[in-house]
């Protein structure tokens, strides 16, 4: 398998997402069966699982001790922490307390005394950055998280956190129809070093072409408040979903497979974890590192599905105010 440096090892260029077994997309699989989708994954060969706190409240952090903890040195654990979800106490808090408690009840709830790759999940202006950097600096030293990383942060402050201790990861949304880390991101990484792990690669589902026309989403689906899943963006959207699909078959490969070569095709820094409760999709995608699409493909792939010709913001409004990463409407 296709293998690429991660947080100072070697890791397949394919890991997996484990947000949607306990959250986000539908009804969650049950406890019992998340248990044996994990551990078919390290059967498969999947040696990087990517998790957070804030993932069905803590439920994909402790699925995961429970499945694949015995067989813990396989494979490489990240998890973030940032998002705070209480109640009427939400928002962002990455000052150093809160992210020195998080590791500890992370642990705890992934049944380990160590996590690989620990994300800030978002950036918090209210902390100075190298305040919260320094609290991770410690937790390395510590022993209990191996680097740090951050999520959805903009290509300045991702260079002026890693002056202030070498960052291991950026994770930010990448596909052919979320194209934002290309304004600066995408860059900064390839330059200083740092891996580019894209979450969403295959676009929430869209761009695997299992969703249907008319689109009919769980009330508790996230993707109903976002508006590309919007009824009117979505019957435009599915024009270029049709035509991406109708370029994958010609090309040998699932839709899946060709949006995951696309990031991949990006440079040699990037990773790419898919979710997916299903096992058939499971093998799918961790095969897609070593398809062969051409060059041409590729390009034509992303001739079809780009940040022009996509319908809709990626992020509701509230979410948006978020986000650190650069966008495409405020640049």
């Amino acid at each position: 398998m296709t293998k690429r440096a991660l947080a100072g090892r070697e890791a397949n260029a394919i890991g997996l997402g484990c947000m949607n077994v306990a959250w986000a997309y539908g009804t969650p699989p049950s406890r019992s069966e998340a248990v044996r989708l994990f551990r078919r994954a390290l059967d498969l060969g999947y040696n990087h699982f990517d998790t957070a706190n804030i993932y069905g409240k803590g439920a994909s952090e402790e699925i995961l001790g429970e499945a694949i903890m015995d067989r813990r040195d396989e494979f490489l654990l990240a998890s973030k922490a940032g998002i705070v979800v209480d109640g009427a106490r939400r928002g962002i808090d990455c000052s150093p307390d809160t992210l020195a408690a998080s590791i500890d009840a992370s642990l705890k709830r992934l049944n380990t005394d160590r996590i690989d790759l620990f994300y800030m999940h978002r950036f918090d202006p209210k902390v100075p950055i190298a305040d919260s950097v320094g609290a991770l600096a410690e937790a390395i030293a510590a022993g209990k998280i191996g680097a740090y990383g951050v999520s959805e942060w903009s290509a300045a402050h991702i260079r002026e956190a890693h002056a202030a201790y070498p960052m291991a990861a950026v994770q930010t949304e990448y596909s052919p129809w979320t194209r934002n880390v290309e304004l600066g991101v995408l860059d900064a990484t390839r330059e200083l070093g740092i891996a580019l792990v894209a979450f969403s690669p295959v676009a929430r589902g869209a761009l695997a072409g299992a969703l249907g026309d008319p689109l009919v989403l769980e009330e508790m689906d996230l993707r109903a408040t976002h508006p590309r899943f919007s009824k009117e963006n979505w019957r435009r959207n599915m024009e270029l979903i049709r035509a991406y699909g109708r370029l994958a078959d010609e090309a040998g490969v699932t839709a899946a497979q060709l949006s995951l070569a696309w990031v991949l095709s990006r440079g040699d820094h990037l990773h790419a974890i898919p979710g997916t409760t299903n096992t058939v999709h499971l093998a799918e995608n961790l095969a897609a590192a070593d398809v062969q699409v051409s060059v041409d493909v590729l390009a034509r792939a992303g001739e079809i599905v780009n940040q022009r010709t996509v319908s809709g913001h990626r992020y509701p409004e509230v979410i948006r105010e978020t986000i650190d990463t650069e966008d495409f409407h405020t640049s």
